[in-house]
This record gives C-alpha cells, sequence and structure tokens, in this order.
C-alpha cells in the first residue's frame, strides 16, 4: 500500500494542475497507467489460475477477454476517478496558490506585506537599495477627516508605489503609514531618482475621499545591499536614514552615505524622464511600473 501511495504520488505534481486540459491530461495518464497495470496483473496470473483449472476459457481466449475487460471496465472506472481526482486537485492548489498569494498580501493597499517583504529582504545580498518610506503626519489625517480617508490615502500612495516601482522590484506595505522598496538594478544614483520620482508624484497628487481633499508628503530613508551585510544592519541604516530625513523637515530622501558611512560611485545623472520612466545617459531606469 506504501508502494501504491508513493507511485502515486509521484504522478502528481499539484503546480502542474492549472488549466482544465491539464486535468484530463491527468485523467488519461492514470487511466493508462491502471489499465497496463492491470494488463500485466491478467498475465501474471492467468496462467496460474489456467494451470490449477479455474479458468474454463483456452488460454489464448482468456487473455483476450482480460484486455477487453481491463479497457472496458478498468479503464473506464479508473478514468472516471482519475477525473474526479484531477479536479478535487486543481482546486485544492487554486485553493493552495490562492492562500499563498493571500498571505504575502496587505488586504488595505493590495501591496506585499511585512511578511513577504522579509523573505525578500533575507534573500537580497547586492545590487540593490532599500528605501523605507513613511507618510508626513499622517496621524493628523485620521484624527481630522477620519480612518476611512486614512485609508483611502494608504490605497492611493500604493497606487503611486506600484506605478513607479514595477519589475523588478518589490512595493510593500509594512504596517500603518510606513512602506519598503527593494529597489533592484541599475546604479545608486538611478535607484535614489526613482524613489524621489514617488516622492514628487506623491506630493504633486492630491487625494478626493467623502469631500475631503488631502494633499500629503512621504519621507524616506535608503541603505544599500552588499555581499557579506546582514539584511538587518541594511534595515536598519535605512531606518536610521528615515528617522534623518524626519528630523530635517520632513518630504526628503536621505541616503545612508549622507553620513560618510558608504561611498557611492561616480554615475550619470537623470536627464528627462518621458513615457512614465526616467531615462539616464546610459538608458532606462529599470522597470518602473
Amino acid at each position: 500500500m506504501d508502494l501504491l501511495e508513493r507511485w502515486v504520488l509521484l504522478q502528481v505534481d499539484l503546480g502542474s494542475f492549472d488549466s482544465k486540459a491539464s486535468v484530463y491530461n491527468f485523467a488519461l495518464k492514470m487511466t493508462f497507467r491502471a489499465v497496463l497495470l492491470a494488463f500485466v496483473f491478467n498475465l501474471a496470473v492467468l496462467p496460474l489460475g489456467y494451470a490449477l483449472g479455474l479458468v474454463p476459457l483456452s488460454l489464448a481466449d482468456a487473455i483476450k477477454l482480460s484486455v477487453a475487460c481491463s479497457w472496458l471496465f478498468g479503464g473506464a472506472v479508473s478514468g472516471a476517478l482519475a477525473l474526479v481526482t484531477g479536479q478535487v486537485i486543481r482546486d485544492l492548489s487554486l485553493s493552495r496558490a490562492e492562500f499563498e498569494r493571500l498571505s504575502r498580501t496587505d488586504m488595505l493597499s493590495g501591496l506585499f506585506n511585512r511578511r513577504a517583504f522579509n523573505e525578500v529582504l533575507a534573500e537580497t545580498d547586492s545590487g540593490g537599495s532599500l528605501a523605507i518610506l513613511d507618510l508626513d503626519r499622517f496621524k493628523a489625517v485620521n484624527d481630522s477627516h477620519g480612518h476611512c480617508v486614512g485609508d483611502a490615502v494608504i490605497q492611493a500612495v500604493a497606487e503611486i508605489l506600484r506605478e513607479v516601482f514595477g519589475e523588478p522590484h518589490l512595493v510593500a506595505r509594512l504596517g500603518g503609514e510606513e512602506f519598503g522598496v527593494v529597489v533592484r538594478g541599475a546604479g545608486v544614483a538611478q535607484r535614489i531618482g526613482l524613489v524621489e520620482r514617488a516622492r514628487n508624484l506623491i506630493e504633486a497628487r492630491a487625494i478626493r475621499c467623502e469631500g475631503a481633499t488631502v494633499n500629503i508628503t512621504i519621507s524616506a530613508g535608503m541603505s544599500e545591499f552588499s555581499a557579506g551585510r546582514r539584511p538587518g544592519s541594511v534595515y536598519s541604516a535605512a531606518d536610521r536614514a528615515l528617522y534623518r530625513a524626519k528630523a530635517n523637515g520632513r518630504n526628503r530622501i536621505v541616503h545612508e552615505a549622507e553620513e560618510g558611512s558608504l561611498v557611492l560611485p561616480e554615475e550619470p545623472a537623470v536627464v528627462s524622464e518621458r513615457s512614465g520612466a526616467l531615462f539616464f545617459e546610459d538608458g532606462p531606469a529599470p522597470a518602473a511600473g
């Protein structure tokens, strides 16, 4: 029984059950294998039954009958069972995928949540920047207009961040009015430029909800991933830079290098902005959504 169970599990890949066609392919494959197994079993047992006088037919006729029964009855029954099983597996795999998506998604903003952010943070070791963004004076928005307007502000800011940071970047809501962005690719100046673009768009876009018009700004702290640097150290550096941005008047971006703890390489400056993407002397920035 254990061998049979392991064999069935080897035939099932939950990740492959993403369409009805995959269910039919699974049912067809399992039907063929079940019939083949039944036929092999009959070939092994029939000679013994014939030798003991338990089979009233000739050996050739018994083999023909067993082949016909294997396909007509064994194939039909196993095919139906495999089809039902495949549909159940597909439903389970889709439910698992949806559960996994929801477990990594912030329900209010639709962005990744802190769990997903922490996973990416732990896997990133170089070639990117970490930006922690915090809405300025967000408590005053909730106190003045109520939490419904506050939620609308969070959603509007999330939409701008999605607009600016597409693939290969990752944007997450860390909780409350705080967001985290893992900015990948290009160079340090380009990555800072993307965060600056997000800051400018948020500052310029009025948010209207329930008769109220809200203008919001963000402060951001940035730090750099590098080989051998612990994710916790990168996060702490960005958090300290955010604190300095708040202390220095808000609505600004502070990079950890401003403390002199990191030497940035010389890089081309931003020369224009067009078609929703930042452009540099050496070509476009990484995907900006």
